[in-house]
């Protein structure tokens, strides 16, 4: 083999790793794009050590798919990025599915953490989310469309997270409530929203 054909066949092989790297980073950049992302809050923390103080990050970090999986991470790092990318992470390993009638939750629900108590309730196709930054990122998130939430303890950015995680790991399908206290569906449920699921299954 010549010089010109051993130059020839590296450029090719140059070329076959450019495209399957190229691919590879399209590739996860498209599982990166499947998921709903919010920074809620980023705060600086210190720790005293020997010869003076030493700052680091922490990011709490609001992750889901839009389709009724949410999950809440907490990162923590000497630089905003490492800490934000770390609470990614952490809230994929926290996900859990939340009950979905159409775009709304099937019931009124309260969750209650630490100070923080937030209440949520179905509200018609169309309203919107109705909630303040920090709950309205955890419901945009898990696939919300349309909620009535409203704080009702804490201000605080992370207590409010964390109410509103526990009132939607409350939800339950308006089969098992009913179940549960001896009732029909119908009794439990608006019959808006089991119009609403039917269509949405016939249309599935």
């Amino acid at each position: 083999m010549n010089t010109s054909q051993r130059g020839a066949n590296g450029r090719q092989s140059g070329d076959r790793r450019g495209r399957d790297d190229r691919r590879s980073r399209d590739k996860q950049n498209e599982r990166k794009d499947e998921y709903l992302e919010r920074v809620v809050a980023i705060n600086r923390v210190s720790k005293v050590v020997q010869g003076g103080r030493r700052f680091s990050f922490t990011a709490l970090v609001v992750v889901g798919d839009g389709e009724g999986t949410v999950g809440v991470g907490y990162g923590k790092a000497k630089e905003v990025p490492a800490a934000i990318a770390k609470g990614v992470e952490e809230a994929k390993k926290h996900f859990f599915r939340v009950p979905l009638i159409q775009r709304t939750i099937p019931h009124p629900v309260q969750g209650e953490k630490a100070a923080g108590v937030v209440m949520l309730r179905p509200a018609s196709p169309g309203t919107g989310v109705i909630a303040g930054g920090s709950a309205r990122a955890v419901l945009e998130c898990a696939g919300v469309h349309d909620v009535l939430a409203k704080s009702l303890g804490s201000p605080n950015a992370i207590n409010v997270v964390h109410a509103t995680v526990e009132a939607l790991q409350m939800l339950e399908e308006p089969e098992q409530v009913a179940k549960r206290r001896g009732k029909s569906v119908e009794d439990i449920a608006p019959a808006a929203l089991l119009r609403a699921r039917q269509e949405a299954e016939v249309s599935a």
